[in-house]
């Protein structure tokens, strides 16, 4: 195992540049919102921990590229602030997302919501869901893992036509896996940063995907027909897990981020950290780093204790979607799976105890 352990200096630099107008702005945070930023700098942090690498396969060893610091992310032509008119986060689910309606409501809610509390001083609203015929989507078995795949370009185009005015940008996610072109086995998601837009699949991150009792494979040698997307009535989705759900909270605030302009980030252990595959993406945490916490708040202005506390109030366990719902309804909606973020609450906890003096 590899630790990258940048010096103190190098990490000030990248989080407070020598360039005087961004210094001066630096000095605008309050004292302990500078605390906060600074606890990074220590490389015995108990909030931020040094990027480790398990792997030749891990991202930073197989894609090399020049970190980004918060100089080079200010000054990027591809850095993207919401204005006003044009402030709202889209999400369109594509397909099932559960055995029933509700269940999927639910949990797009839930996404919803943590993404709310992220990208704090945002709006986040759900489109009404779409089913995989709706899209007019290109379809396929995989040769290799025997499952149902569709066209992540094509849902791109789509997304592209149901884009609405006043969008910061539109993510589609899916539980279906997903394929950029018939040459590639799949893609996690894809993205058009420049539009805004994005989609991204979560059937990889149930933990059966690649075992052979995987409930998604179809018989082998079973074939399909062009435009017949009665295959996806009644197709196989995960359970709805903790783990299933913080997972998905991961890639969609970190491919919003990309949408802001946020490249992977090489500094320390952040949600923003490129990965290759799921145990790696399971190393990420939830949390922003000190210098891509600057780089977002630089571009939504929020107070950092403020966010904190929205995103320690997502976490609560048992605590419902902000949809609201008829009394029958909420009967039958389950408590939000938070096990998995235990870890999270107490680091936000540690954060909020730096913040509030």
């Amino acid at each position: 195992m590899q630790v990258i352990q940048h010096s103190a200096e190098k990490l000030r630099t990248a989080l407070v540049p020598n360039r005087q107008d961004l210094a001066a702005l630096y000095q605008k945070y309050s004292l302990q919102e500078r605390r906060l930023m600074e606890e990074g700098l220590r490389p015995d942090s108990t909030l931020f921990s040094p990027i480790s690498l398990h792997s030749d396969s891990d991202w930073i060893t197989a894609h090399p590229e020049a970190p980004q610091d918060f100089q080079s992310f200010y000054s990027s032509p591809y850095r993207s602030i919401p204005v006003k008119g044009r402030n709202t986060i889209y999400i369109q689910t594509i397909g099932s997302f559960g055995g029933a309606e509700a269940l999927t409501e639910q949990y797009v809610g839930w996404l919803r919501d943590y993404c709310e509390a992220f990208y704090y001083g945002l709006t986040v609203k759900l489109l009404d869901p779409v089913t995989v015929a709706a899209t007019g989507c290109a379809f396929r078995i995989n040769n290799n893992t025997h499952n149902l795949q569709i066209h992540a370009g094509d849902l791109l185009n789509f997304l592209q036509k149901r884009k609405p005015k006043d969008a910061f940008c539109i993510v589609g996610i899916t539980m279906i896996d997903l394929y950029p072109k018939d040459s590639w086995n799949f893609v996690f998601g894809q993205a058009s940063l420049t539009e805004g837009m994005g989609v991204f699949s979560f059937a990889r991150y149930d933990d059966d995907f690649y075992s052979r009792s995987y409930k998604g494979r179809l018989q082998k040698g079973k074939e399909i027909r062009r435009g017949d997307y009665t295959v996806f009535s009644g197709y196989y989705t995960p359970p709805i897990t903790s783990t299933l759900l913080i997972r998905s909270c991961k890639t969609v605030t970190h491919e919003i981020g990309h949408i802001f302009g946020m490249q992977h980030c090489q500094w320390l252990q952040c949600v923003m950290q490129g990965s290759n595959h799921l145990v790696e993406s399971d190393r990420r945490p939830l949390h922003l780093c000190p210098i891509c916490l600057r780089k977002l708040q630089s571009a939504l202005q929020f107070n950092m204790a403020d966010r904190y506390r929205a995103l320690l109030q997502w976490m609560e366990p048992g605590l419902p979607s902000k949809e609201p719902h008829t009394s029958q309804e909420s009967v039958a909606h389950s408590a939000k799976p938070t096990q998995a973020f235990k870890d999270s609450r107490q680091w936000l906890q540690k954060c909020l105890c730096v913040l509030e003096g």
